[in-house]
């Protein structure tokens, strides 16, 4: 039989404050109260201002820069809230870091997303929710229940607010291409894909092919997230470079890590569409980039969680 937790606690750690101040007001009640900071060694400590004995508590944390903080950060919050009989523990990550490396694809590499995985589980978490993992496969590294959700709905709906002429959804590589294809279906549009393959372990690609054409149209860019740039504006020279119009891209997270600021501002790309699952600071919100939130996706999901009801519900009505 299910169990009910008549209170709920929303904490946030420090890479994303404003979301979790977001999700909260959707919510409709109060950020919880929690210090988080670094000592001058380095160490990590953890306090929570107020009683989270057998409340059903969600603790909010990307995996963003500085990552390594940032992982160890929510693993201490969890630890702290079981040693403070919290009822049940859900954590919550906007940004799955490591989520690239799902798999052994060259000889003695780590699966670092299963031992996040496990270690998340071991601290003492009864479940997981986050939004669009980099692989699928990601779910089952995990002992606990996972819930994923995505953003693509909500992207989809700004860009046909949009009304672009002669859309193409274009799929930056061939790993990408379910995801561009669930897309195009939303639009009801064609889909167009990008052949590549990664030269080194350095974020560096070589383009071989552009599947399908993207001559006359609006060329519409998804992947899961953009770090670098070097891809995403690579790919729109493409798109550019085969007779598209126009290039937009879209992406539920903005890692914007090095030199992607300075690529995107001078890449053919017109408008780059990203979510807030990762704090995008004022110095890198070029005019070129549209953050939209993610909160109230987060925050209906959290009511869903607490009272027991379905959570793929939201997605067949957005479907619909």
């Amino acid at each position: 039989m299910a169990r009910y937790y008549d209170q709920m606690t929303i904490l946030g750690g420090n890479s994303n404050l404003e979301l979790t101040r977001e999700i909260c007001a959707y919510v409709d009640i109060p950020p919880g109260r929690a210090d988080v900071f670094k000592f001058s060694n380095g160490n990590i400590f953890v306090r929570v201002g107020e009683s989270v004995r057998e409340n059903d508590v969600f603790v909010v944390q990307s995996f963003s820069n500085p990552v390594s903080d940032s992982i160890m950060e929510l693993l201490i919050m969890i630890d702290t809230l079981k040693r403070a009989s919290a009822g049940r523990i859900t954590a919550v990550i906007p940004y799955f870091g490591y989520g690239r490396t799902d798999k052994k694809d060259q000889p003695r590499v780590p699966i670092t997303a299963r031992l996040l995985a496990d270690m998340i589980g071991v601290s003492g978490a009864d479940r997981v929710l986050t939004i669009d993992l980099h692989a699928g496969q990601i779910q089952g590294f995990f002992n606990i229940p996972v819930d994923e959700l995505t953003a693509m709905y909500q992207l989809a709906d700004y860009i046909s607010e949009r009304n672009v002429p002669n859309p193409v959804v274009v799929s930056p590589d061939l790993g990408n291409t379910k995801r561009a294809r669930n897309l195009a279906e939303l639009l009801d549009c064609p889909l167009a894909i990008i052949e590549k393959r990664r030269v080194s372990n350095q974020d560096e690609s070589e383009v071989l092919n552009l599947i399908g054409s993207v001559s006359d149209c609006t060329a519409i860019l998804f992947d899961d997230e953009i770090d670098t740039a070097g891809s995403i504006c690579q790919a729109a020279e493409v798109c550019v470079d085969r007779g598209a119009n126009s290039v937009y891209a879209l992406a539920t997270h903005g890692v914007l890590s090095g030199p992607a600021i300075e690529r995107l501002a001078v890449s053919p790309l017109k408008e780059i569409i990203l979510t807030n699952t990762i704090a995008i600071p004022a110095e890198k919100r070029i005019p070129k980039i549209t953050v939209l939130s993610v909160a109230g996706l987060i925050g209906e999901t959290i009511a869903r969680i607490h009272t027991g009801a379905s959570v793929s519900h939201q997605f067949r009505r957005a479907a619909l």
